[in-house]
């Protein structure tokens, strides 16, 4: 689930030179960003700003999404009240089911190709 959430990222916001993605587990993320630990690496994506801040899961889609141009609008969105504490919510749960999500996912593609 994660590689095909970086996926979609890559097509849409690297075409631009908007983003860059390292692996968690990857020697140049642990070089760069030693403030961020496996631990929370793994618990959520984290997103790096120039300024130097570091975002962290539900907190940083809405950064994402202004940097992929047909999505800006998307992130508008989330700065209507209380769609954030949802969407925290609703990236926790996923976050928390995302290897029973990705091969749920896998599993109905590999049934649809038959």
């Amino acid at each position: 689930m994660c590689r095909a959430s970086a996926l979609w990222l890559m097509r849409r916001a690297m075409a631009a030179g908007e983003l860059e993605i390292l692996p968690c587990r990857s020697g140049p993320r642990r070089a760069r960003f030693p403030q961020i630990t496996d631990e929370r690496c793994i618990r959520a994506m984290q997103l790096v700003l120039p300024d130097g801040r570091i975002l962290e899961g539900a907190d940083a889609v809405p950064e994402l999404l202004r940097r992929i141009p047909r999505w800006r609008w998307a992130a508008s969105l989330l700065a209507l009240p209380g769609v954030r504490a949802v969407a925290r919510r609703g990236y926790a749960w996923v976050a928390a089911n995302r290897m029973r999500i990705a091969c749920a996912v896998a599993e109905r593609q590999d049934l649809e190709q038959r």
